[in-house]
């Protein structure tokens, strides 16, 4: 059974890894690899690793796969590691996190697994 997801077409504003979270750039229509849990993520590459300049689809709602980059729940909320891979979002009291959305699977970092894509935005209680 196919998960219907919704797939926008963009321009890499750098180098762009696939399955990795992805945040808007400075221009219209641009988008970059996420790099922290401030940042206003907007979906997840597809899976082609994309150049500097060149068009990246980017999943912004449904099931999609990610990269992991550390231990992962299913049902956590996740959010971008450094590296724009997803990590379970956990903040301080008081902090906001941006989210990607839900895990659906459990995994560990370089696992690929799914996200069910929900971006938003959580605070630490």
């Amino acid at each position: 059974m196919s998960t219907p997801v919704l797939t926008r077409n963009f321009i890499a504003g750098a180098a762009i890894t696939k399955r990795r979270i992805v945040k808007f750039d400075a221009a219209d229509w641009t988008v970059i690899q996420a790099t922290a849990v401030t940042e206003a993520l907007i979906g997840v590459a597809a899976e082609l690793d994309i150049a500097s300049g060149a068009r990246v689809d980017v999943h912004v709602a449904g099931i999609v796969e990610v990269e992991f980059g550390g231990n992962v729940t299913r049902g956590g909320l996740l959010t971008a590691d450094a590296d724009g891979k997803a990590v379970a979002a956990a903040p301080a009291q008081g902090v906001n996190n941006n989210v990607i959305g839900r895990a659906i699977v459990s995994g560990s970092a370089g696992d690929v697994g799914l996200v069910l894509l929900a971006p938003g935005i959580i605070q630490g209680a």
